[in-house]
């Protein structure tokens, strides 16, 4: 199970600097949505180069033009590209594509999937790589989380490795490790704590407990 740091706020050397106080925990690092429409594929190119050993995923959102904004990610150093699952099945055979062709990797994001059974199927029929239950931050503003969700996807996938995101913190870690995800996201419950390098270290090490 791997730790994911999403970045989303940040200007660029902000961002690098505050990496380096918590990447001793962190698996993988996401160029959040807000990241990449600011800085683009320099801020992918950037943390590949500082963090040559770690994961970097370009959370794009792609919701056409698939294979060539898969590409952009891919050659800047990314491993990972997310398409939105709820975009045309053509831009996600496309995603995957790219992937298969720069040996990298696609997560389809379920944000705002409404019959998520269904949807995995189909996701899991185009060879995609990992699927990622995610509430959006305006969805968890009126209370929902990605805990039901998850349970749903771990219970019908049978292919797709499996990510979660949504409001996850140190306090409610253990309700997901439970579910056994294969990744699990932090943004803001890390990068907004009163101590980031404390509060990604308790995750980290529910993480390992779980294992």
């Amino acid at each position: 199970m791997k730790l994911q740091l999403a970045l989303d706020e940040h200007k660029l050397e902000d961002a690098l600097a505050f990496a380096e106080k918590v990447i001793d925990y962190v698996d993988i690092i996401e160029i959040g949505t807000p990241f990449v429409i600011d800085s683009g594929m320099n801020a992918v190119r950037k943390f590949k180069e500082k963090f040559p050993d770690k994961e970097i995923l370009s959370d794009e959102k792609i919701m056409d033009g698939g294979y060539y904004e898969s590409q952009l990610a891919f050659e800047a150093g990314a491993e990972y590209v997310t398409v939105l699952g709820v975009t045309d099945i053509a831009t996600v055979k496309q995603c995957v594509r790219a992937a298969d062709d720069f040996g990298k990797k696609v997560v389809v994001d379920m944000i705002c999937v409404d019959n998520i059974p269904a949807k995995v199927t189909q996701m899991e029929e185009l060879g995609a790589h990992i699927l990622a239950v995610h509430t959006g931050a305006d969805q968890q503003a009126e209370g929902r989380t990605p805990l039901d969700d998850l349970k749903v996807m771990t219970d019908c996938a049978k292919k797709a490795k499996i990510a979660v995101a949504g409001g996850i913190s140190s306090k409610t870690i253990d309700k997901y490790v439970a579910l056994k995800p294969d990744i699990i996201i932090v943004g803001s419950a890390i990068t907004r704590a009163a101590d980031p390098v404390e509060e990604a270290r308790l995750i980290k090490e529910a993480i390992k407990k779980s294992q």
